[in-house]
């Protein structure tokens, strides 16, 4: 079979990169031929088909106005995308087309290539995010509230709420793409949509897609699980009488979203390092004095050799280092920034943490930093929110918290900390077979052809 991806991003950005160059990995493996559509890039991997990749663009780059309002005119429609799909639609001959990130650098432009008038062929959708219901991907308006919205497909409630970065122009034009799209029937010309959780696939259909979406989790590459295995810490008990200190570690984007304020909030309150330092806003005296109430009534705290690493970097960095300096010397010694970290070394931080923490507070569908950590036989403290309750089985692989909730999470990481040797190792165990599961390459590879193959013999092709 021949299967073309599309993506916007040809280098290692971020999950659905992730996702889509272990899904061309696991193709090949089941001795599928892969080509791919992309767009230009300084980081792009080498490829035979980049002399079809579309010109870069750069919508919130440090770029001339002049720049941002030309480039602006292409968000919606690209016509150049449109003839260079062609051109490559005509020599690949593709079987299926698998489209991944493809909005606003790309744009659904692709899928009015006349050859796909003429052949029929047909196309999945892999949905990263929620920007077929929400103009600003993510179901969060510019409140900062979780939002269902725009699931009535009346997309000016973006505009009214300032959804995209806090900016009504920004949003504006999120708006004008979703409503373009939805007046262009682009999504009809989709015959398949994956939904990377259960939670996801409920939202599409209450946003209109019922009847074309599928359930697939998220998987990691065997040399992502090799890899896990390599570096995991199966006896992470024997690190106290090695002199190392147990911690729970944050991997990921640093900002709000991610609920990595709210994280670093709670592990102050769980080691009572919290008494008398509070958030710097405009009731923060109040602030402090409940909380300097609350922690001197509360005498349960963690252990003094319980840390915190965080790895990553981002726009939340910056508040994160005055919420640290703010608690004290002890503090700034127990929280450890650790920066970015990728490969065996991010896998050696995931492996030798006694839990990780997903305290994401926008409804994040199937984070690979969650598989990860459940292949490294470490388990989860994970919000209640979006995809992440799929992956955390209470008492198991994990624990979970009310989404934003300081005192939930603390009493979390206060539990996770009590935990004892033997029950840690059958969570262990719990983790591995998880991802064994649910979780291999391979198996999701034959599911998706498995699914190809049915469109194709649904006579979508035509021929």
């Amino acid at each position: 079979m021949r299967i073309l991806l599309v993506n916007k991003y040809f280098y290692r950005k971020g999950g659905a990169e992730t996702y889509f160059f272990a899904l061309a990995e696991g193709l090949r493996a089941l001795g599928h031929e892969v080509a791919f559509f992309s767009m230009q890039h300084p980081n792009n991997e080498s490829s035979y088909w980049s002399k079809y990749f579309v010109s870069e663009k750069d919508y919130v780059g440090d770029i001339s106005a002049f720049k941002k309002v030309q480039e602006a005119s292409t968000l919606i429609y690209s016509f150049e995308a449109r003839r260079k799909f062609e051109a490559l639609l005509e020599e690949f001959k593709p079987d299926v087309i698998h489209m991944n990130n493809v909005h606003r650098q790309l744009t659904l432009s692709i899928l009015d290539a006349p050859y796909l008038k003429k052949h029929h062929v047909p196309v999945v959708y892999t949905a990263h995010d929620y920007i077929l219901v929400c103009p600003a991907y993510t179901m969060v308006n510019g409140h900062g509230e979780v939002c269902d919205a725009c699931l009535d497909k009346h997309f000016m409630h973006a505009v009214k709420n300032a959804c995209v970065k806090g900016s009504r122009v920004k949003s504006a034009l999120a708006t004008m793409e979703a409503e373009f799209l939805k007046l262009h029937h682009s999504y009809d010309k989709i015959d398949l949509i994956i939904a990377p959780s259960e939670f996801m696939k409920s939202k599409l259909e209450e946003g209109g897609f019922a009847g074309k979406v599928v359930a697939l989790q998220n998987f990691l590459t065997d040399s992502q699980m090799e890899m896990a295995r390599k570096v995991a810490n199966t006896h992470k008990f024997e690190d106290a009488v090695d002199g190392k200190r147990p911690y729970f570690l944050f991997f990921g984007r640093l900002s709000k979203e991610k609920g990595i304020l709210t994280l670093v909030r709670a592990f102050l309150k769980a080691t009572g390092l919290a008494a008398s330092h509070g958030s710097a806003d405009s009731n923060g005296a109040v602030r402090r004095t409940a909380e300097s109430s609350e922690v001197a009534n509360d005498k349960t705290f963690l252990p003094s050799n319980w840390d915190l690493h965080i790895v990553g970097d981002g726009p939340g960095r910056s508040e994160i280092e005055r919420l640290v300096a703010d608690a004290g010397f002890e503090a700034a010694s127990r929280i450890q920034l650790l920066g970015y970290k990728s490969g065996e070394d991010l896998q050696r931080e995931v492996g030798n943490a006694r839990f990780s923490v997903l305290s994401s507070e926008w409804r994040e569908n199937m984070p690979y930093s969650g598989l990860e950590s459940l292949a490294a036989q470490t388990p989860i403290i994970g919000a209640c929110i979006g995809g992440i309750p799929e992956l955390v089985e209470e008492d198991k692989t994990g624990f979970t918290f009310e989404s934003g909730n300081i005192a939930d999470l603390k009493d979390g990481l206060l539990k996770a900390a009590a935990v004892d040797e033997d029950i840690y190792g059958t969570m262990q165990r719990r983790c591995i077979k998880y991802v064994t599961l649910r979780c291999g390459q391979q198996a999701y590879a034959e599911q998706l052809v498995d699914r190809y193959a049915k469109l194709l013999n649904s006579g979508k092709n035509g021929n």
